[in-house]
């Protein structure tokens, strides 16, 4: 069965209105598959395709991952990248700024780990954070020691945007492919993977009150989530609302975005020149 990700791509210049996108679909690795299989399939292909990335050296990918505390994302990028050499391939996880990023910019953490040309580079949480927890708490504003004249909140989101989507478009422009997934959880579902991690004692470390004090923040991230996501999803860098109260549907179709991400990159591995092609005959008469 073939995953069709249209079906969860955030159109540029139409609304993400979260409300009217599923955090549950139907399984769909299909009736003639089990999950495992599907998910070993799609491994395999981004494993060939991660290989191809790294020889042909002239795009690098991008990949966003967003969501609620306990929407899975460390699950899926540990899944839907089992497969991918390591050398090819540079995971970040965005938390608190540092002292020192605070010195800078808000962008200015994240593009110091941009992949470089042949790589894959994941972003866990990313700069998008600087639209919405900071807009949830906008206090938080006003210790990233910017000048207070510009800090005009009527305005300030606005301005943010823009400056991702220049940032994104630059990127583009320049061979770095952008993917952005949003994993979409219900506050049913974040409910019971809390209660999890109080119950399962390996998962005891993954919960604290701070947690708790956010979750009570739900409706104002919703409502941040969807006019950040109406206002940076383009043609060259979408979003996509994946999904997420079924771990093994959110990660086959991760897995599915990012392949076809790949796909969509136009990649050959090097074309060997007659100086090389003579240079190999050589080595090989010296076996």
């Amino acid at each position: 069965m073939k995953i069709d990700t249209r079906d969860f791509r955030v159109e540029a210049g139409k609304d993400a209105d979260l409300a009217d996108r599923a955090t549950d679909v139907a399984h769909v690795w299909g009736a003639d598959a089990t999950y495992k299989h599907v998910l070993h399939r799609h491994v395999k292909k981004l494993t060939a395709l991660q290989r191809l990335h790294y020889a042909s050296g002239h795009y690098s990918l991008l990949v966003i991952f967003q969501g609620m505390d306990a929407a899975g994302k460390d699950g899926a990028i540990r899944h839907v990248m089992s497969g991918v050499n390591p050398q090819g391939c540079q995971v970040f996880s965005f938390k608190q700024p540092s002292s020192e990023e605070l010195e800078h910019d808000f962008l200015w953490r994240t593009t110091r780990r941009l992949p470089e040309r042949g790589r894959i580079g994941i972003f866990n949480r990313s700069y998008y954070e600087e639209v919405l927890v900071a807009r949830v708490h906008p206090e938080i504003l006003h210790g990233e020691g910017i000048p207070a004249a510009l800090i005009n909140e009527s305005s300030i989101w606005k301005e943010r945007y823009r400056s991702i989507a220049d940032l994104e478009a630059h990127l583009s422009r320049n061979g770095t492919k952008i993917v952005k997934i949003f994993l979409n959880l219900s506050k049913e579902e974040q409910a019971s993977r809390f209660r999890e991690r109080i119950d399962v004692p390996e998962k005891n470390w993954k919960l604290t009150l701070a947690d708790i004090h956010e979750r009570g923040y739900w409706d104002r991230y919703i409502s941040a989530y969807e006019e950040c996501l109406t206002a940076t999803s383009s043609r060259e860098s979408p979003w996509y609302v994946v999904p997420a109260d079924s771990k093994k549907n959110a990660r086959l179709i991760v897995s599915q975005i990012i392949v076809d991400a790949l796909r969509g990159l136009k990649m050959a591995y090097p074309v060997v020149t007659a100086e090389r092609a003579q240079e190999l005959a050589d080595i090989r008469a010296e076996l």
